[in-house]
């Protein structure tokens, strides 16, 4: 089979597996609310945390971060191609935040992009979340530390990869997904609004995701 195909075919793998949301999954195993109608309507491990509690929120971040790592692991074994792991990963983050399964209205993709980066290079990675969960339980804004994950693997990306452009131009993307599906938190940051760690969502969705 053309590797070409076998690339399409880990980009689709990544996609619907991406499309599976650890959030819908939680809440209906545990008998919760619809997430499209709490909090801040969103299916991610936050809005699960303060509409259902931490474990709740534990476990969809477990489910979310995994089906990351899955994808990848599964592209890589299926074609032996560590870039087919990069596509595959890449495509389960858009998954998870654009679901077809759930009229793609998803989450921030912030778990599943970890969950991506560890597989793909987990070095770095595990540098970026040290000091992510350092910055969140300093600083308590969940949305800060989701962000600085990102861009600073985007910048250690010039290092660990010798500028390959490939893995630069992934990476690139994988931020400003991230970053773009924080809009109304970065507003929220700016005007001193935004919720902190550990603040409950009310019902009619006065309090927000990340």
């Amino acid at each position: 089979m053309p590797r070409e195909i076998l690339y399409i075919i880990c980009c689709l793998l990544g996609y619907l597996l991406g499309s599976i949301s650890g959030g819908i999954i939680t809440s209906t195993l545990a008998k919760g609310p619809d997430l499209h109608t709490v909090g801040s309507k969103s299916t991610g491990a936050s809005n699960v945390q303060r509409t259902m509690g931490w474990k709740y929120g534990i476990i969809t971040f477990l489910i979310d971060g995994l089906k990351g790592i899955a994808a990848c692991a599964i592209a890589e074994l299926f074609t032996g191609s560590h870039f087919a792991a990069m596509l595959a990963g890449l495509f389960c983050v858009i998954g998870h935040n654009w679901p077809v399964f759930f009229h793609f209205r998803g989450g921030k993709g912030v778990a599943t992009t970890g969950g991506v980066m560890l597989y793909c290079f987990p070095l770095p990675a595990l540098l970026c979340i040290a000091l992510t969960v350092a910055v969140i339980a300093l600083f308590r804004y969940i949305s800060v530390g989701s962000m600085l994950l990102v861009v600073t693997f985007f910048i250690l990306s010039f290092f660990f990869s010798s500028c390959n452009a490939c893995v630069i131009v992934w990476t690139f993307i994988l931020m400003v997904m991230c970053i773009a599906r924080h809009h109304a938190n970065i507003d929220r940051l700016i005007h001193g609004n935004e919720n902190k760690l550990g603040h409950k969502a009310h019902p009619s969705g006065g309090a927000h995701e990340q």
